[in-house]
């Protein structure tokens, strides 16, 4: 594996979304459908899994009080935006919100589920009059596979497009964690810089996440408990009442775009916001946060391609809790040994923390799984780590990252 893998790898799965990343998925088929048909539709069916089903269906499209799919397929299909990609349902205008609120009223939406399909998977149908249009996104939000009009390929391309088959490298038992982290460690550090947006973008949702009392409001608690001193201003607290609160800010429903990472607004914020945290405290340079938030979204990926395949056991929340913990031990000068401890740690504490997606105690879990980040870093650091025992742990963290599965 090469630096310019990796680079592609985090380009194309570090992308900025609004709101749940299923519904803006839904969306943005819809709209390239739409787009298709000149804007002219008369009828929508989207078939999605499961799995989408259920992590998006919860979920508040922003700007809106609105929580179905359905309604997200509609906007998506209305604004006809696919180059905004999963930032589609973005600055819906209340012009568009009763434009589509009629539409469901008047004409035919239907959401369906296949259970057949694994990964993720959608198809949009738009129709229109004697006309239709058929897109597939699959494996990834963004992932168009093809398009047809009327039954003749407009678009397509071969499986699940280039970005899946870099990812698939992952997926191998030549790739270690810390042959990634050397690739980091090597390369040009300006080829990194573009993930500071995420650091900035996420930041500012936490920031009005706090101010607003967004959500649960447990990002403006911890807040609150720091300012009158009952907790203390530390690097555990400080990063968890940031994840906290841009869990918050992104869970309100309103208009505010959060860096994701893997397909998930929720991997994105706790793989960036803890180790941010942890590195304004300690006062690190631009470029060595750049390099440790590489580390840790790269670690992320890195775990959920391996656990796709998995149930939520293993893939929610530890995936990103664990790149980010790896980027905090590096952060703070830990060595390899270190830094897989302080990964074990965070699958001893978290493998049973499980949810879905687009559920408003996102906070609550996030805060938590931020506080597990930092401290199984430190532990690490100290030279404590979960015994292996023949459970999940083991002797490399490639290895207890296999043991999930089993």
């Amino acid at each position: 594996m090469n630096y310019n893998l990796l680079l592609n790898i985090l380009k194309a799965e570090v992308l900025p979304t609004v709101g749940s990343l299923e519904a803006g998925a839904i969306a943005l088929a819809a709209a390239h459908a739409s787009e298709t048909l000149g804007g002219r539709f008369d009828s929508i069916s989207i078939i999605v899994n499961a799995k989408v089903n259920t992590d998006g269906a919860a979920a508040v499209i922003p700007g809106t009080k609105e929580t179905s799919l359905e309604i997200a397929a509609v906007l998506g299909a209305i604004k006809r935006q696919p180059e905004k990609q999963l930032s589609i349902l973005a600055s819906i205008t209340t012009e568009e919100l009763d434009q589509g609120k009629e539409f469901l009223k008047q004409k035919d939406v239907t959401i369906s589920i296949d259970d057949s399909r694994k990964g993720l998977w959608i198809e949009a149908y738009l129709r229109f009059g004697q006309e239709e249009c058929h897109v597939i996104i699959k494996d990834t939000h963004t992932n168009v596979v093809s398009i047809t009009k009327n039954g003749q390929f407009i678009f397509k391309q071969d499986g699940s497009g280039e970005t899946a088959k870099e990812r698939a490298v992952f997926q191998g038992d030549e790739i270690r964690i810390a042959d990634m982290i050397s690739i980091v460690e090597k390369m040009p550090w300006y080829e990194m810089e573009f993930l500071l947006d995420g650091v900035e973008m996420n930041c500012f949702a936490a920031e009005i996440g706090i101010a607003r009392k967004m959500g649960l409001g447990i990002g403006a608690f911890f807040h609150s408990l720091i300012a009158e001193g009952v907790l203390s201003d530390d690097i555990v607290n400080y990063a968890k009442m940031l994840t906290a609160a841009a869990a918050d800010a992104r869970m309100s429903g309103e208009n505010i775009k959060i860096m994701s990472c893997a397909g998930s607004g929720r991997y994105g914020i706790t793989a960036i916001l803890p180790v941010y945290a942890v590195g304004k405290k300690i006062r690190v340079s631009k470029e060595r946060l750049a390099r440790a938030i590489a580390i840790s979204l790269g670690i992320t990926i890195y775990i959920k391609v391996r656990t796709d395949h998995l149930p939520a056991l293993c893939g929610r929340p530890v995936a990103a809790v664990s790149g980010a913990s790896a980027a905090i031990t590096w952060l703070m000068n830990g060595d390899s040994t270190m830094v897989a401890n302080s990964m074990k740690n965070v699958f001893g504490n978290l493998a049973g923390m499980i949810g879905d997606d687009g559920k408003a105690e996102w906070g609550i879990n996030l805060s938590i799984a931020a506080a597990v980040a930092v401290e199984s870093s430190l532990m690490a650091q100290h030279h404590i780590a979960v015994p292996i025992h023949g459970g999940m742990t083991d002797d490399t963290i490639e290895q207890t990252i296999k043991n999930c599965g089993k």
